[in-house]
């Protein structure tokens, strides 16, 4: 089970600077099973490497349904909380993800979308936004899996109206989370509230191995 989170604090820090960290949402022993099933094909439904796509370089596996038991539960855990920030932000979610998830199977999107990525000297993730069809929970969280590398560091831009684009970067313990936006995030100014346009990414790695585990809260077209 996650550890006991602040939701009150961790949606103050959403609305404030775009992002959340939860410390310790996965011990070190989940950490590194996790890491151990990246060689076990069965586990997963397909392999992205990044440099084919021009999305950076690396690569990444998305897991196959069933879920591993501590991936399936955070997926649930985390969910209706993050469903409060986003129906306070103006959407319209239901309050369990299972529920969820059926609209997204109503509308085609069966496949699942959490997925563990996996960098080693040079790699790095270029900005981009993980949209898999019309359907999209606007939250998502990445933990780190590892601490054995330099560089690596998790990045956020925004982009708002008639501005410069503004970059944050994210330090990250093992198995701590970074709560971020998919795709957009409410911001309020002088005349009302706006949207800004969210991407993120992941800086070179200079040594060592980084792996990471998103959970996306939709399931993919």
């Amino acid at each position: 089970m996650p550890p006991r989170i602040d939701w009150k604090g961790l949606g103050a820090s959403l609305d404030e600077r775009g992002y959340a960290t939860i410390p310790s949402l996965i011990d070190p022993v989940e950490c590194r099973a996790l890491v151990a099933i990246y060689d076990d094909e069965s586990r997963f439904r397909s392999r992205v490497v990044m440099q084919r796509h021009r999305f950076g370089q690396g690569e990444y596996k998305y897991l196959r349904y069933p879920l591993p038991d501590p991936v399936a539960a955070l997926r649930e855990a985390l969910y209706p909380g993050l469903a409060d920030i986003a129906n306070r932000w103006g959407g319209q979610f239901p309050p369990t993800h299972e529920a969820y998830l059926a609209l997204c199977h109503a509308e085609g999107q069966t496949r699942p979308t959490p997925l563990i990525l996996k960098y080693g000297p040079g790699d790095y993730n270029c900005l981009h936004q993980d949209l898999y069809g019309d359907l999209v929970f606007p939250l998502q969280l990445t933990v780190l899996l590892t601490d054995d590398f330099t560089g690596g560091e998790f990045m956020l831009v925004e982009q708002r109206p008639r501005s410069q684009s503004m970059g944050q970067v994210v330090k990250l313990a093992q198995g701590e989370a970074v709560v971020f936006p998919v795709h957009h995030r409410p911001v309020a100014g002088t005349r009302g509230t706006y949207r800004v346009t969210m991407r993120h990414g992941v800086s070179r790695v200079h040594s060592g191995r980084r792996f990471t585990l998103g959970i996306i809260f939709h399931d993919a077209a």
